[in-house]
């Protein structure tokens, strides 16, 4: 079953700190989400391996946009 990393709000991609195939933790950080001139930390919602990331660093989002999909 698939877990759907998805942006709280909008925003643009600061940093990826993954990469496909790789392992993450419970609450280990994914991604920086600049928003409102703050930048924001997405973290990992559960346990298991990056299988997608549907975004890029530079990328503009929308709020519940699907940012990584873990496996």
């Amino acid at each position: 079953m698939s877990t759907d990393v998805t942006a709280p709000m909008s925003g643009t991609i600061y940093k990826i700190h993954v990469t496909v195939g790789e392992q993450v933790s419970y609450e280990d950080e994914l991604i920086i989400l600049e928003a409102l001139k703050m930048e924001n930390p997405i973290y990992a919602p559960a346990d298991g391996k990056v299988t997608e990331i549907k975004v890029s660093e530079g990328t503009e989002v929308e709020t519940n946009q699907v940012l990584i999909v873990l496996e």
